[in-house]
């Protein structure tokens, strides 16, 4: 019997109303579990606009402790639906501290743990930096009532690294909740080439690591972004399963088969060729000057 799992994603468009926000989000799972999923991901910071757009001390405000009040609701909804969910969130850890968090809400409605977001952006219209200081729990792989699952965030994805550790830690799937998009005054063909990349990338990360990757993207103009939705679901060879619009809201529930990242691993063993031994230079910053 192969093993399965049915993963949803939410695509959704965020407003100033952080308690709508949530109650909209809350709505969505409950539509895709009715759907039959088992494992639910929301897109990055979705209880709120993107409000890293300027720095803003005010916006400190809209951060919460993990686990607090943002997740309770979440964990309810999980326990009583059975569902595993995967929440982005603005995380305040400390008075002055701060961090881009991602909650794993078992299907018990218990906290499975929390990802804090390694790779902090810092560009026109992203200045994330001003918000949040760099993870410091790792890279992680979560055990759930569906399969071990890995969490990674946003600007995480652009990093092999990231992908190949949490996917080494026995992730058999890896999640990506992100919020990116066109500047709206940018040239058409600059988005064209940047969505391009940043789906190319992520697929990258299925084949080279013979795993599943679903990515979650917000959608909606938000001051000068326009997010560009897209959300996606890869196989571990690197084929799109599913991808959303770019301009619209979009809840899908797609079944994913765990067991095919064997076939995959067996058929092209990236894996089992890997050159360990040669490694160690991955860890300087620079080697052009060496």
């Amino acid at each position: 019997m192969s093993r399965t799992v049915r993963v949803g994603l939410v695509q959704m468009r965020c407003t100033a109303d952080k308690a709508g926000n949530l109650a909209t989000a809350l709505g969505h799972i409950e539509a895709l579990a009715d759907r039959g999923a088992q494992v639910i991901c929301l897109q990055e910071l979705f209880l709120s606009l993107y409000f890293c757009d300027r720095e803003d001390p005010a916006r400190f405000a809209l951060a919460s402790p993990v686990p607090g009040p943002d997740t309770e609701a979440l964990q309810a909804v999980a326990a009583r639906l059975g569902i595993v969910i995967v929440a982005s969130l603005f995380e305040k850890r400390a008075e002055g501290l701060y961090h881009n968090t991602a909650a794993v809400i078992d299907a018990d409605g218990s906290m499975a743990g929390i990802y804090r977001k390694s790779h902090i952006p810092d560009d026109p219209g992203y200045y994330e930096k001003f918000y949040f200081t760099p993870g410091d729990t790792g890279y992680r792989a979560f055990d759930t009532r569906f399969g071990r699952i890995g969490v990674l965030v946003c600007w995480d994805q652009w990093y092999p690294e990231a992908a190949r550790i949490t996917s080494l830690m026995g992730a058999e799937i890896l999640f990506y909740p992100t919020a990116i998009g066109w500047d709206k005054k940018a040239p058409e063909s600059d988005g064209r080439e940047q969505h391009d990349a940043w789906r190319t990338i992520q697929r990258a990360h299925a084949i080279a690591n013979g795993v599943h990757v679903v990515t979650v993207n917000r959608t909606g103009i938000e001051g000068e972004q326009q997010f560009w939705g897209g959300s996606f679901i890869s196989n571990p060879f690197g084929s799109l399963l599913y991808e959303a619009p770019h301009d619209e809201e979009a809840l899908h529930v797609q079944e994913l088969d765990l067991d095919a990242s064997d076939r995959y691993r067996t058929q092209w063993p990236f894996l089992r060729d890997r050159r360990i031994d040669t490694y160690g230079p991955i860890t300087a910053r620079w080697l052009g000057d060496a």
